[in-house]
């Protein structure tokens, strides 16, 4: 016979961080032929005897399963990051995540992007903490934590059923989280096939991948590199400039002027490069048909 498992947080109006903690008890949970039950109570009887506590009776002890922060004092803060030092507070998400994330990802080292991508942010909104500076005003970026919010009914629809949209959150959470795994396995597996063609690069300047694989974290961590390029699905050639900072759209060297937002025979006609197919208007992306035609772009944009 299965064992039950009760995973227990807090009723009333759920957030990112509740809904998150327990997505991510249950992916740890669907590895064992354990069944899970998920309760929402400040019932003290009935969080005292679930194997889980979440958000809620006023306790971090990790190695009884009790993740809480909002007692007295917290339950600690972030010591360093991915991309340095940061003092966020832990908030249930991220205890869980501390304890169990390398389970969830399959290694520390997945676990620990997960954290700084996904985990880190969601905390920082439950604790209170802006991790952002809005450049308009009126306009925010639109994060996992709105739509979480969005799926609490609003004060027309009523709370009846508040209950439900917390599973149908959960759920969402699963999906992102799982997401989010399987994208940070890959960013790793690719770092290592970057730094190979940036080592095997004559010109450092300019790295010519193989395939398509998440580049830019990595090769914004050496000096040299302001371009690189890599193959497209329909068989064409990107070129992309480099940025210092992937947050930002500040690249290290723009591609030139008058190749912003043209695109086939005029491209080819300013460029000389006869495959030549689009260049942005932000002028950190051009698209050529053959491998040669867009090393030749990156030649002419070096040159500039």
């Amino acid at each position: 016979m299965s064992k039950q498992v009760v995973i227990a947080t807090h009723n009333g109006v759920f957030h990112s961080d509740d809904v998150f903690a327990v997505a991510s008890l249950l992916a740890l949970l669907e590895a064992t032929p354990a069944v899970s039950t998920v309760i929402r109570t400040r019932d003290e009887d009935l969080i005292r005897k679930a194997d889980f506590v979440v958000d809620v009776g006023g306790i971090y002890d990790a190695e009884k399963n009790r993740f809480d922060h909002h007692q007295e004092g917290g339950a600690g803060k972030r010591l360093s990051a991915r991309a340095g030092d940061n003092t966020i507070p832990y908030a249930a998400f991220g205890l869980v995540w501390l304890k169990f994330g390398g389970q969830i990802a399959g290694s520390e080292t997945v676990a620990a992007l997960v954290g700084s991508n996904l985990v880190a942010p969601v905390d920082a909104g439950d604790n209170g903490v802006d991790i952002y500076k809005k450049t308009f005003v009126g306009v925010a970026p639109y994060c996992v934590d709105d739509y979480i919010h969005n799926l609490r009914p609003t004060w027309q629809e009523g709370m009846d059923g508040l209950d439900a949209r917390f599973l149908e959150a959960v759920a969402v959470a699963g999906q992102v989280l799982k997401r989010e795994v399987a994208h940070a396995k890959a960013q790793i597996g690719a770092a290592v096939l970057v730094r190979k063609a940036y080592e095997a690069a004559a010109d450092k300047r300019l790295i010519i991948l193989d395939a398509f694989y998440p580049n830019e974290e990595t090769l914004s961590g050496f000096s040299e590199p302001l371009f690189s390029i890599s193959p497209r699905p329909d068989g064409s050639w990107n070129v992309k400039a480099i940025r210092d900072d992937t947050s930002s759209f500040k690249n290290r060297k723009d591609l030139p002027l008058d190749w912003a937002g043209k695109r086939d025979g005029e491209l080819a006609r300013i460029t000389g490069v006869s495959d030549a197919v689009f260049c942005h208007v932000g002028r950190f992306m051009a698209v050529a048909k053959s491998k040669e035609g867009a090393v030749a772009l990156v030649r002419q944009a070096l040159n500039s």
